[in-house]
């Protein structure tokens, strides 16, 4: 069953510039995965510190795959690391 992850991270205006290639590592390395069907990073206008990026898989499983692999954990804790705070993962269903 098809799912979307929503992924919110918070960075300083002065951390930005580190963390935007990291983002794209992440997403060119997200697409070669099993599973994965697209994604697409937002950033808050009301809060420009606050980013939403919104990952669509096609099952839980491919995203417990992905999400778990060491390859993603290394960029994961530079991501976390550089925000000072753990990123927060949600998972949704389809209606």
């Amino acid at each position: 069953m098809t799912i979307k992850i929503i992924i919110t991270r918070k960075v300083s205006k002065d951390k930005e510039a580190n963390l935007l290639p990291l983002l794209i590592q992440l997403r060119a390395l997200a697409t070669a995965q099993p599973g994965y069907i697209s994604g697409e990073t937002l950033r808050n206008i009301q809060d420009p510190e606050e980013y939403l990026v919104i990952s669509t898989w096609q099952s839980k499983e491919n995203w417990d795959k992905w999400v778990s692999s060491p390859q993603r954990a290394e960029i994961q804790d530079k991501i976390d690391s550089l925000l000072g705070q753990k990123t927060t993962y949600d998972t949704y269903l389809y209606g």
